[in-house]
């Protein structure tokens, strides 16, 4: 392992990079490769490779098992489960989601003629900040989506009772907290329905994928129809609806990881705890913690910069010499990405935390590939660019 003694032994400075390959954000977690082979081959076996077959039925029964949901609808990517959810809540006009997170929760709006409303966010927790979801109602507005950032809850009592003191569907993109709890509750039977990822990305894959998971029958049954166009039966079609149906292959990826989560979520903790140890005394930086009464699924390393955006893009700078791609999520926010920069031109004036946020955030390599010594090497790079 190499030792960084001084700024001089710094890739940028001449020296060579701390690591010969380099270290992702997001790097896919693969469970036992023997298993997801046996369910592929006897998916060949069957010829059933699509069409809700068998391993699409086991996997979403054993996803709303794990979370303790009553449905569980699969499909094949989590923006299409965030569109469906949408039209199948009914919602229309206005809609107040954060500014921060990433661009697709607001595009599942956008792409379906609804106007997305940015409302800001609790700079302690990242996540809606109920005041200002109250805020930015208005009479055309018939929902709210709170995203759960970093698996960390959002603040889903208060955005349920500002939905039902205003008669607003409550939806929640739940894309970053498979695997995590509140108040000793799994995190998808929060308000109407939550929306899962399931990319190749997130701690928790089946290459691609999503889901809405839902204790609400009747939200359930126009979900499942709207997946797969409208039917309900060989020839019958009883309702609007689209092509998002999860794939056999894709299933029994899934069905592998879940056998799997355990040793991912283990080794996410672990590493989270090593970051954690390594960075600590080190000025100008702060590594987001979680609620250990709880579950969490440790997926993303979170560490704020003191000084703004720019002493955060000198370290993502250093970090990039150094074959570490730490990433900047989700900078700059979706109020300042095409097209809402264009339709919202002034929309920073409501979003003064969701812009300082933005501009301090590094989020750091973690998962089952990381090298044991990774997060201790990282903090000495970070230490020399400080």
């Amino acid at each position: 392992m190499k030792t960084i003694h001084s700024p001089a032994d710094l890739a940028i400075n001449g020296a060579e990079p701390a690591f010969a390959e380099p270290l992702h954000v997001g790097r896919p977690n693969i469970g036992d490769r023997a298993q997801f082979l046996r369910l592929v081959g006897e998916m060949f076996d069957r010829r059933w490779l699509s069409n809700n077959g068998p391993l699409v039925v086991e996997f979403e029964k054993r996803v709303a098992d794990y979370l303790g949901v009553k449905h569980c609808i699969a499909m094949c990517n989590g923006t299409i489960a965030l569109e469906i959810a949408i039209r199948a809540l009914g919602m229309t006009g206005e809609v107040i989601i954060p500014s921060y997170t990433f661009v697709a929760t607001a595009h599942a709006l956008h792409w379906q003629g609804i106007t997305p409303v940015f409302a800001d966010i609790d700079p302690a927790t990242h996540n809606l900040d109920p005041a200002a979801v109250q805020r930015m109602i208005t009479s055309r507005t018939t929902g709210i989506i709170g995203v759960h950032l970093w698996g960390r809850p959002a603040p889903v009592y208060a955005l349920q009772a500002i939905a039902d003191e205003h008669g607003l569907q409550l939806l929640f993109d739940a894309a970053h907290a498979f695997g995590c709890s509140h108040g000793g509750k799994m995190i998808g039977s929060f308000g109407r329905a939550e929306v899962l990822s399931f990319h190749a990305t997130k701690f928790f894959n089946t290459f691609e994928g999503g889901a809405v998971v839902t204790n609400d029958d009747e939200l359930a049954q126009t979900a499942r129809l709207m997946r797969n166009f409208g039917f309900a039966g060989f020839d019958n079609v009883i309702h609007p609806g689209t092509n998002g149906k999860m794939v056999e292959v894709c299933a029994a990826m899934g069905l592998t990881n879940l056998d799997y989560i355990d040793n991912v979520i283990g080794a996410n903790r672990q590493n989270h705890e090593a970051y954690g140890r390594a960075l600590a005394g080190i000025s100008g930086v702060r590594l987001l913690g979680f609620d250990d009464s709880q579950c969490n699924n440790y997926q993303y390393v979170v560490m704020e910069v003191a000084g703004g955006s720019e002493c955060r893009d000198a370290i993502l700078t250093t970090l990039h010499a150094e074959n570490v791609l730490a990433r900047k999520y989700f900078w700059p926010g979706c109020h300042r990405m095409k097209p809402y920069r264009d339709l919202f031109p002034n929309a920073g004036v409501m979003l003064k935390c969701t812009e300082m946020v933005a501009d301090r955030l590094i989020v750091l390599p973690t998962g089952t590939t990381l090298p044991e010594y990774a997060p201790e090497l990282i903090a000495e790079v970070i230490r020399y660019t400080t």
